[in-house]
């Protein structure tokens, strides 16, 4: 089973992909429940929060569930919530364009 997708212009480029494979594809239909989406700018913010504030060089796509709960596209109030912040992987070419995007 393999379904092709659409791939998005994105500074997460590493959530993009041409396809969900035998294995992956499966795996998400079985345990993903649901799925936020969020803007360029929102992803470029919580870099920067994730930066300024915690000292953590994330890369835009490890910068996603960070992104989908500060700008609330997840609430879940009076309930416990954990973001996997990952990658470090950011060129510094990228900064100028990240700030643009962050309104910075």
């Amino acid at each position: 089973m393999s379904n092709t997708v659409k791939n998005p212009d994105t500074v997460a480029d590493g959530a993009r992909t041409p396809s969900l494979g035998r294995i992956t594809f499966p795996l998400v239909l079985h345990y993903v429940s649901e799925m936020a989406a969020v803007s360029e700018g929102a992803i470029a913010r919580s870099m920067f929060f994730l930066w300024e504030r915690m000292k953590l060089v994330v890369e835009p796509t490890g910068a996603l569930a960070a992104a989908a709960l500060l700008e609330g596209a997840i609430v879940r109030p009076n309930t416990r919530v954990g973001a996997i912040v990952t990658g470090g992987n950011v060129a510094l070419s990228q900064l100028p364009h990240l700030l643009s995007l962050a309104g910075k």
